[in-house]
């Protein structure tokens, strides 16, 4: 792109594009809708499967390949000039929460790129497949020419108290959210998630059966299942692919420390740990924390996550920023002791496999040492 300045355009014309974006989930759902896609079609799909969202991974990424349908994990910053530039079919819209806010000062500012960018793209614009759960993603899908709405079940609501379009504070009830002051509301789903189910608004039911752990990636795949049948896969083909994915990026994978086992999991921000900490539910349970640009350097986060739930059990921190989480469990009352080392503080339990939640840098290390990169 040094080169050409125009190359991502280029790269990206002439194929049939999926795009998948948001704050969380990104990763894993493209990692499921690339498999729904290469079980269903007879074409050949190419994607940034290590995650390099950004224009320069999304560029590397095709340069690689020939293969006529892109399955593209996208930046939140970066969705504008996809959608631009690619004319996807399908843009796969998952969440919206604050995420490295010393480079995303403001979630909104992003939704609004993503709403103006459906306006400019008009009729020519993506098939969107949205989380009708998130009112944010909601208000920023209203330009859409379709929209496939999906109840993913998410809880999570600390980031949407105030209405995106008039800024009035939002009604959370059992049967959804709305805003009482103008007309935005949690719309009717055409996909729901119901246990290890993905039903249809006609009452037709998929079972998974994914190697990934939580109900968010059951959420994750119901978004991938819908965007597939977007692209033309048929659903029983569709949730075979997405049943082989087993530990994108490394995410959920068991890897060996020494004489130790250990599975990793990554959690970047308030919204992926309230998901993370329920699956990891080994004692003692290690934390790995670091705060460079890859991460967001803002730590005030920490104090926004439930780690009083960790109460009972030993938790070991390191990375980093392994102090800046131990004054947190201090004030949670969660017994801890410091390791800074990654290594260190991993080896010395043969006799169980530890879990350990690890946010971005920390966890890129933790792959290669443990021998899964």
């Amino acid at each position: 792109m040094r080169v050409d300045p125009g190359a991502l355009g280029k790269l990206l014309a002439g194929r049939r594009v999926a795009s998948v974006t948001g704050t969380n989930g990104k990763t894993t759902t493209t990692h499921l809708l690339t498999a729904a896609l290469r079980a269903g079609l007879s074409e050949p799909v190419v994607t940034n499967a290590d995650g390099a969202n950004l224009h320069h991974g999304i560029a590397s990424a095709l340069g690689e390949s020939r293969a006529p349908v892109a399955c593209l994990e996208t930046d939140e910053r970066v969705v504008a000039d996809v959608v631009r530039l690619g004319t996807p079919e399908v843009l796969v819209m998952l969440n919206f929460s604050r995420d490295q806010m010393d480079r995303n000062h403001e979630i909104k500012s992003l939704g609004r790129s993503w709403r103006a960018a459906l306006e400019a793209a008009g009729s020519a614009g993506p098939v969107v497949v949205a989380n009708a759960n998130d009112p944010l993603v909601v208000w920023a899908a209203q330009p859409a020419r379709e929209t496939v709405w999906i109840d993913t079940g998410d809880g999570w609501s600390a980031d949407a108290a105030l209405c995106p379009g008039c800024g009035a504070v939002l009604a959370h009830t059992d049967q959804g959210w709305d805003c009482p002051a103008c007309d935005l509301t949690q719309p009717a789903a055409s996909y729901r998630v119901d246990g290890e189910d993905v039903v249809q608004a006609d009452g037709t039911r998929w079972t998974l059966a994914l190697q990934v752990p939580g109900r968010f990636n059951r959420a994750n795949a119901a978004c991938a299942l819908a965007a597939a049948r977007v692209m033309g896969v048929e659903p029983a083909d569709a949730v075979r692919g997405m049943n082989t994915v087993a530990s994108p990026a490394g995410r959920y994978a068991v890897g060996t420390f020494g004489d130790t086992k250990a599975r990793l999991l990554l959690a970047k921000n308030p919204a992926g740990w309230a998901e993370s900490l329920p699956l990891a539910t080994s004692d003692p349970v290690v934390l790995a924390m670091d705060a460079v640009a890859a991460d967001g350097r803002d730590m005030s986060w920490l104090w926004d996550v439930d780690y009083e739930q960790l109460a009972g059990r030993h938790v070991v921190c390191t990375g980093p920023r392994a102090h800046d989480l131990a004054v947190r469990l201090d004030y949670a009352e969660v017994e801890h002791s410091i390791v800074p080392d990654l290594s260190a503080a991993i080896s010395g339990h043969p006799e169980t496999t530890l879990d350990v939640i690890s946010t971005y840098t920390p966890f890129q290390k933790l792959r290669k040492l443990g021998g899964l990169a």
